[in-house]
């Protein structure tokens, strides 16, 4: 292991959330860990970073004309990266995968004229102990290795990608704050609006299980929750079945893409844009009523029958096995 320091985006610092806490494991291979946060992190977190092996905390002290979700834009998160990066002489920065995270992965890489990879499976140190990611890509036909020739590299990183462990001995993190300036941007910030979790499931982009449901449901997303609800998964859908106004995110190359350990797909026939979203999952398992669905020729596990019978006996069995 080199002397590299890493930096984790923590955020919300409210809760570590899984991702994060794999993105501090494979951290713990590349170097020392540092975790960056845009705000106060709680007693709890704090507890948790310190049994990953996070000794220090950098905490953004940001602009005062900043409030609310204005403080989680994607500009103001990469300008506290850039910062942090630069107050530690850091070496890499690791976020998890999100729509926001990217584009401030971006604008941070583009700050510090660091190297960047988005949506990586895997983050390690090849021979010349370059930060290497390996990614699919062209639909998850082509697996790739991009190795970082810059001095600093920043990675987003799908969830899922290694199993969270804790440090073999846990620390006492110190915060420390840092000030962030913020560029003047020629747009006017305008905040987003994320919806609260009121279901309890997981989000799609971190769920370690997904059950998604397409046109094969007819609009009928019952037994796709109902099954999900089972297993504690998330619940996804094809685009057309977005489109359709039976669901409110789709899987799929423009949509939202995963990596989940597994995905259930049901009544979803496997076009290349929908499989370019989910085909990183470990195992791949197809409920369709259509013997010759395309998605059959890459899933693990083929169920040819009707989603609204197969699903409820095995919501059913789950639960029967859970008791």
């Amino acid at each position: 292991m080199t002397n590299r320091t890493i930096l984790v985006l923590l955020d919300p610092a409210t809760e570590v959330r899984t991702g994060v806490l794999e993105l501090l494991t494979i951290a713990r291979g590349l170097g020392r860990v540092e975790a960056v946060s845009l705000e106060s992190p709680t007693v709890e977190a704090l507890a948790q970073l310190g049994a990953y092996g996070v000794g220090t905390v950098r905490q953004a002290e940001l602009p005062p004309a900043l409030h609310g979700d204005e403080r989680h834009l994607p500009a103001v998160v990469a300008a506290a990266l850039a910062a942090a990066v630069r107050r530690a002489d850091a070496d890499v920065v690791l976020l998890p995968t999100s729509f926001a995270n990217k584009e401030a992965a971006a604008l941070a890489a583009h700050h510090l004229g660091a190297g960047l990879i988005i949506d990586a499976a895997a983050v390690s140190e090849d021979d010349d102990r370059r930060v290497v990611g390996s990614k699919r890509v062209f639909a998850g036909s082509w697996d790739t290795a991009c190795a970082v020739t810059t001095d600093v590299a920043v990675i987003t990183v799908r969830a899922n990608a290694v199993v969270p462990a804790a440090a073999e001995a846990a620390v006492e993190p110190v915060v420390e704050g840092f000030a962030v300036q913020v560029p003047e941007l020629p747009v006017t910030l305008v905040s987003r609006t994320v919806k609260p979790r009121t279901s309890g499931r997981p989000s799609l982009e971190e769920a370690a299980v997904v059950v998604a449901g397409g046109r094969g449901t007819g609009g009928d997303f019952g037994p796709v929750e109902d099954l999900a609800d089972a297993l504690g998964a998330a619940v996804g859908a094809s685009r057309d079945a977005v489109f359709e106004g039976w669901w409110d995110a789709y899987i799929g190359q423009t949509g939202v893409t995963i990596a989940p350990r597994v995905y259930i797909g049901a009544g979803i026939s496997g076009a290349p844009h929908h499989r370019g979203g989910m085909q990183a999952a470990q195992v791949i398992v197809a409920v369709n009523s259509d013997p010759e669905a395309p998605i059959f020729e890459i899933c693990d596990f083929a169920v040819v029958g009707d989603l609204a019978d197969v699903l409820p006996q095995a919501a059913a069995e789950i639960r029967k096995h859970k008791g």
